[in-house]
């Protein structure tokens, strides 16, 4: 299978090759050149455990790595995972589930995809070998993942921005205070849209990135994708079959890529009815599915930091397929919002999203109406998904970090404040952080001086 970008000026590529490139040189994004249609290996699949599924799964994309190089892959990525299950299903209610994805190494659902993603890069490097520079941006969660996803692998420096002051502390810690030399957390001063616009510009010097071998970790990248749509399907597998053909995932959504991830694995045939989109207070994707209209607006800090983005990357393959795969649609569009901020969007169909939107004051008590009703604690981020749940299907609530991570605000709401060792073990070490301007020249300065 070949990948081809979303702009459409890319030659394809095969799966590897597209994973070491991330971000296309044509400034697009990369997807399979055709979806394969998976209905008729559904029956076999439901006896499968999480990482046989997964290699399953992959082995229709990943079609240029030998079959026992992929297994071995996906077995090691998913041995760090606490729960036997490795994402549990867990029911609250009649028609209401939650789909726990927080039992990895960092305690949030970016390690399902940057654990694989980091032995993909261990398993490029002794191939080929050769080093890699790594850079990602991250709104909390992305960078301690990709971190731990790359720690202790040869040949590898790892480079992280993240907006400062504007992620939870422990987020912070879990990138800052690792102790290793080749990994660099990078406190950039602004948004995580200004991160993510840096880390495009850097991507799109393209004689740089050929001679630093630049790599991403952001959802830009192919197997990000690929890998979390295994979990919507180890779910829907995992649901009773009376409840499976009128499902809906309930996904709290930044950078729109988890969600994608679920969409493009319903494309393949497995009947999942639908996504909710649940956002924070930074809401243009709520505003997209109810209105039409794409607009940025400034980006507020909230409860919820993680889904604090107004320019949601992965909005753009999506694009793709809603204009009918023409990459000059997709440039046409992508151009416009660049220039003015806003594409309306004149007879868009939300096919099959919904959305809702969360206030902070909602946030908490949401938390706390969980806890009280369900006797479940959430984390703030998947408190948005409980928010105008649909009464009439079931509903799967992605949970997408662990409760502990966010202590403070799950003390206010409840009364507890709960704790993980692996983050109280932070709290003794030091933060190393390099604070930089949200400059793509700065950025490259700095990979050219501490890279491999």
């Amino acid at each position: 299978m070949k990948y081809i970008s979303t702009r459409g000026q890319t030659e394809p590529l095969a799966f590897t090759a597209a994973v070491a490139t991330g971000l296309a040189p044509d400034g697009g994004l990369f997807l399979p050149e055709s979806l394969p249609d998976l209905s008729g290996r559904l029956a076999d699949w439901g006896r499968l455990g999480y990482a046989d599924l997964c290699g399953e799964f992959l082995r229709e994309f990943a079609t240029d790595l030998p079959d026992p190089a992929l297994r071995d892959l996906v077995a090691r990525s998913y041995r760090a995972f606490t729960h036997r299950a490795i994402a549990p299903l867990e029911q609250l209610g009649e028609d209401l589930f939650v789909l726990e994805l927080f039992h990895g190494p960092t305690l949030a659902f970016k390690d399902f995809a940057l654990q694989l993603l980091g032995n993909l890069y261990e398993h490029q490097c002794r191939a080929r070998g050769e080093t890699l520079n790594v850079l990602g941006a991250t709104s909390g969660d992305t960078g301690a993942a990709a971190i731990h996803g790359l720690l202790g692998k040869p040949g590898v420096a790892l480079f992280i921005l993240y907006p400062d002051g504007r992620i939870a502390p422990l987020q912070e810690r879990q990138m800052a205070c690792t102790g290793a030399a080749n990994v660099f957390a990078l406190a950039i001063d602004g948004t995580f849209d200004d991160a993510q616009a840096a880390l495009k510009e850097v991507f799109g010097d393209q004689a740089f990135r050929v001679q630093h071998r630049l790599a991403a970790v952001n959802s830009i990248n192919l197997a990000r994708v690929l890998a979390q749509g295994v979990y919507y399907l180890y779910a829907w597998l995992r649901l009773p079959p009376a409840k499976r053909a009128n499902v809906e995932f309930v996904v709290p959504t930044g950078n729109f890529g988890n969600v994608l991830s679920g969409w493009l694995v319903q494309k393949m045939g497995v009947p999942i009815r639908g996504f909710k989109v649940a956002t924070n207070q930074n809401d243009i994707l709520y505003r997209l599915f109810t209105t039409g209209e794409y607009r940025l607006a400034p980006v507020a800090p909230s409860l919820a930091p993680s889904m604090d983005i107004q320019v949601a990357s992965n909005f753009e393959r999506f694009l793709y397929y809603h204009a009918g795969r023409d990459p000059a649609q997709v440039r046409t569009v992508m151009s416009a919002f660049k220039t003015a901020g806003v594409y309306r969007f004149d007879r868009f169909d939300a096919d099959t999203f919904t959305a809702s939107h969360c206030t902070d004051a909602e946030i908490t008590g949401l938390i706390r109406q969980v806890y009280h009703k369900y006797g479940y604690i959430c984390d703030p981020h998947t408190a948005c998904g409980f928010k105008s749940i649909d009464r009439g299907r079931t509903s799967v609530v992605l949970a997408t970090a662990s409760p502990a991570k966010f202590p403070d605000v799950i003390q206010a709401a409840t009364g507890r404040a709960p704790t993980h060792p692996s983050l109280e073990a932070l709290k003794s070490r030091p933060i190393v952080k390099y604070p930089l301007r949200a400059e793509a020249a700065t950025i490259k300065a700095f990979i050219a001086e501490h890279g491999v």
